[in-house]
């Protein structure tokens, strides 16, 4: 049989199982394409033959290698396999072995030789920075489930069951009786210690079996059960010892530094790291936990970039993971949602990814002191006693309108308030007031607002028209021009941002004859709001008449196109004035926008609240990373503002010019309705989208 361990090239690798064989990514993540053994018409083209562990279907797969004289090679997920279990979504990495699989200790495996392989210095740096860099993430295996919210014992030892007929139980030379000897050791010696013993969720629900009699367990006062699908981080990073026979557990533990207690063979044991109740193979000799860690972590596996689909490194994937934990953890588990249509609620779930969102009609039916969502300012009903988490879009937000229905990259989740309430404090006014902003910070803020102008992209990314500068208006900067050219930002005039920040003016045709006052010698652009040009919102009073008070309106122009060309920006509460300011503009605030009052605008009505001056770097730290969540078009799950850029750029390129037939068919249905109702435009996105 020939020797293989790295496919070289694209020659196919057979798989017998159909299922293995449309696995999703296992091409990219193999490094040559798999095809099931019905579709190969040259086995002397094929690179060799995989199989899944040693499941019953892979005994198949190793006859089948050996009649036609291939190599063998054994998957099996990796250690940071997904945020989902199994079942719910494909592996973010496998292992590949061409000796025997790292759980089977009756043979040697490719594992078990790259642990024993010595390492460079560079190497063992590499694998103590990601246990660290693990431990920082705290991620595991499968990252689905929430931190343990209950209160864990003063001391105690984790007991970890697994369900009945584990291939690696039998295979880690273990067997039923191993589970009852593991929790009678926790006992005898951790006498001044509960044993907490995690059951295996499914085993709590029903579904599988156990090893544990847990009516028996229930009278020993020593010994807390755990059914629920708790994350194990926090249960292993606050007990003393964790006792296993074959589970990840115990070597998740070794990492947190835990001592551990093996009573089977897992990949983990005989290498002198744990104390095990087994005799080691011959072939495992202590080894430092660098070695393990590298082998297990950054060599056996191969890894695939959640968001690219192409192959990375381990600490890419745990940086992704991690993120996916962080965010998932930042609201209570369940969450109740008032108010919201059909075309919303998938929306709403997708950004609060990691809690159970529960719809509800009517304010009675929130529990008091639990958590409610609402949209924008929507005011619950004065006796609700539920903890407010208010809704929004955030700055980076799509291709298309908000109003036409077109799904957000972004939102904001606020829980103070809303960033465009001036009459009360927010968590961006928060974050933007008190952040201490360090220099690694402010330069990717830096970066992401010098690409975000560089690319032209705005909040909406609409408009196919093109505009010039008037010949009558050269650029400031060229000697002896004195007259500016001042775009005048119009807003839906019904919007709650000018009834919670405009104080003072809040009418479109008020404010361009402010404008026109003051600057009585400026070229004036006034541009319609692209929802009043859409006909999906109402023009503001008399806004036909904005043409009397300024020089020309434009319309279908792209803001990022129109913003470079102009001067300054006078507004009253719209995005447009940030993002003016990221392009270095002057900004006149006669509102109170988000971004007025720390310094970088000229204000006609300050925040007194606003005491503090930022960079601009600064103000686009709080508002572009800080304070918005950013879920995915492409894998539906959390990802950074940096990735939101790739994904809108390649958004407005697949879409082009103009807006496609269904697109406008739901603008007509849009125009007859209530946009917020969205009964038969959200059935078409589903159908499109």
């Amino acid at each position: 049989m020939r020797e293989l361990f790295l496919p070289a090239g694209t020659a196919p690798l057979i798989a017998t199982s159909r299922a293995l064989a449309n696995l999703p990514n296992l091409g990219e993540l193999l490094g040559a394409p798999p095809v099931h053994r019905r579709a190969v018409r040259d086995m002397a083209a094929c690179a060799g033959v995989i199989a899944w562990g040693r499941k019953p279907s892979a005994a198949e797969a190793s006859a089948f290698a050996s009649r036609h004289g291939l190599a063998l090679l054994r998957l099996e997920d990796g250690f940071l396999r997904s945020v989902e279990m199994g079942g719910q979504s494909p592996p973010l990495s496998v292992v590949v072995d061409d000796r025997g699989i790292y759980y089977d200790a009756s043979v040697p495996s490719r594992l078990e030789m790259l642990i024993a392989r010595p390492l460079t210095e560079a190497q063992r740096a590499r694998a103590m920075a990601l246990i660290c860099v693990w431990r920082a993430a705290r991620v595991s295996k499968y990252n689905h489930a929430r931190e343990y919210a209950g209160r864990l014992p003063a001391r105690y030892v984790l007991v970890a069951d697994q369900t009945l007929g584990d291939a690696s139980i039998r295979h880690g030379l273990a067997d039923a009786p191993s589970f009852q000897r593991m929790l009678d050791a926790a006992l005898a010696e951790n006498p001044e210690c509960t044993v907490l013993l995690k059951i295996h969720p499914e085993v709590m629900a029903g579904h599988k079996r156990g090893h544990f009699d847990l009516a028996a367990l229930a009278q020993n006062p020593r010994v807390l059960v755990l059914g629920e699908d708790a994350h194990p981080v926090s249960l292993i990073e606050h007990a003393e010892a964790v006792y296993t026979v074959t589970s990840q557990m115990g070597f998740e533990a070794l990492l947190w530094g835990r001592r551990v207690r093996c009573f089977g063979m897992p990949f983990y044991a005989g290498w002198g790291l744990t104390q095990d109740n087994l005799l080691a193979p011959e072939r495992r000799r202590p080894a430092p936990l660098e070695n393990l860690v590298h082998a297990t972590l950054l060599e056996y596996p191969r890894y695939i970039d959640p968001e690219t689909g192409r192959r990375c490194e381990a600490e890419r994937v745990v940086e992704w993971m991690g993120m996916q934990r962080r965010m998932r953890e930042r609201f209570p588990a369940d969450i109740y949602a008032l108010g919201f249509s059909m075309y919303k609620k998938p929306i709403v779930r997708s950004f609060f990814q990691g809690s159970t969102v529960r719809f509800v009609r009517k304010v009675a039916a929130v529990p008091q002191g639990a958590t409610l969502a609402v949209w924008g300012r929507r005011e619950p009903a004065s006796n609700c006693a539920a903890d407010i988490i208010r809704l929004e879009d955030g700055f980076i937000r799509s291709v298309g309108l908000g109003a036409d229905l077109v799904r957000p990259l972004s939102w904001v989740m606020d829980g103070r308030g809303i960033y465009y309430d001036a009459t009360g404090p927010s968590d961006l006014e928060h974050l933007l007031q008190t952040t201490v902003f360090d220099a690694a910070l402010l330069d990717r803020a830096r970066v992401l607002r010098e690409r975000m102008v560089a690319q032209g992209l705005t909040k909406y990314n609409v408009g196919v028209a093109s505009w010039q500068r008037p010949s009558s208006c050269p650029p400031l900067r060229e000697p002896g021009t004195m007259r500016r050219v001042i775009l005048v930002p119009g807003q839906v005039e019904s919007d709650a941002s000018l009834a919670c920040g405009a104080p003072g003016i809040r009418r479109n045709l008020d404010l361009l004859r402010a404008v026109r006052a003051d600057n009585p010698e400026a070229y004036l652009i006034y541009k319609p709001h692209p929802d009043v040009i859409a006909g999906l919102r109402r023009k503001g009073q008399r806004e036909e008449d904005a043409v009397r008070w300024c020089d020309e309106v434009v319309q279908d122009v792209p803001m990022g196109e129109l913003l470079p060309q102009v001067d300054e920006v006078h507004t009253l509460t719209s995005l447009t004035g940030f993002e003016a300011l990221l392009r270095g503009k002057r900004v006149v605030c006669y509102g109170q926008p988000f971004y007025a009052g720390w310094g970088l605008t000229a204000d006609v009505l300050p925040v007194a609240r606003r005491t503090r001056r930022l960079s601009l770097d600064e103000l686009a730290a709080g508002a572009l990373i800080l304070y918005p969540a950013y879920v995915s078009r492409e894998t539906g799950c959390f990802t950074t503002p940096e990735r939101a850029l790739d994904e809108m750029l390649a958004w407005r390129a697949q879409c082009g010019n103009g807006l496609p037939w269904w697109r406008k068919a739901m603008r007509r249905v849009l125009r007859l309705s209530d946009p917020n109702l969205g009964l038969i435009a959200s059935t078409m996105m589903r159908l499109k989208l």
